[in-house]
């Protein structure tokens, strides 16, 4: 019997890699897709029991359309997206940079939304699909910093409810996932990482392990679709007015 598939975007390194390798003990073949780091891709593929390595620049949303019809075409099995890959520069409310904002909409946003619509479309897949969009827990608890990201994931965010509406197959569910400060972002050393970090109501790291899992647990479909997770220590539910960048820095 052929072990079911996921894809996840941006799976070469940090919060993807650590999702690739949940997956991959977990019995499942992990299509690790990445942009610009193939050759840490190809080192985390060797490593898991059945892994592959697709890359495109999710910029280019017909190249990345074209990736997910061949793996729709190939793949026996293809139960679950997680679409976690994301671009996050700097720009604020003051002085929204306009490259910036196209290139978050676009790689944050449009790309994996269409992405989605064309797995559900055209994957094959035993007892129902998954996807899985990576969104922030700033959707709850805004600041004004990073602010095109922002939009961009506030605009991903309006599509989990939405394509779950659209579904006609039951089985089928539309997840958001959606995490606070877990690894160290930009230039922030360890430091300002460990105090920023628990900046939470249970004033604790959150490990990245405890995303993965949630994804995982994702896949079995046990939640309502539509529904967001926050996977943050409770961060969402404080108003913060600064990105955690910048939170331990004054």
């Amino acid at each position: 019997m052929a072990r079911p598939a996921v894809l996840i975007t941006g799976a070469a390194r940090r919060i993807g890699a650590v999702l690739a390798r949940r997956f991959g003990l977990a019995g499942w073949h992990v299509v690790i897709h990445a942009g610009h780091s193939a050759s840490a891709a190809n080192e985390l593929a060797a490593s898991l029991p059945s892994a592959e390595v697709v890359a495109c620049n999710l910029i280019d949303g017909v190249v990345a359309l074209d990736m997910i019809e061949d793996l729709a075409a190939r793949l026996e099995d293809w139960r679950m997206l997680i679409n976690s890959a994301a671009v996050f520069k700097p720009d604020s409310a003051e002085g929204l940079s306009p490259a910036i904002f196209a290139e978050a909409m676009r790689v944050n946003a449009e790309t994996p939304t269409r992405m989605a619509q064309a797995f559900l479309a055209d994957a094959k897949a035993a007892g129902g699909k998954r996807v899985v969009q990576f969104l922030d827990m700033k959707i709850a608890n805004p600041n004004p910093d990073f602010f095109s990201y922002s939009m961009a994931k506030h605009a991903f965010a309006s599509t989990v409810k939405m394509l779950a509406m659209a579904q006609t197959d039951p089985a089928s569910r539309i997840y958001g996932l959606a995490p606070g400060a877990m690894l160290p972002s930009h230039d922030q050393h360890d430091a300002e990482h460990e105090l920023s970090g628990r900046m939470n109501l249970l004033h604790r790291l959150t490990d990245a392990q405890e995303l993965a899992d949630a994804a995982l647990f994702m896949s079995e479909g046990w939640m309502a679709s539509g529904e967001t997770l926050f996977v943050d220590s409770g961060q969402h539910l404080l108003a913060q007015p600064r990105d955690v960048l910048y939170l331990a820095r004054g």
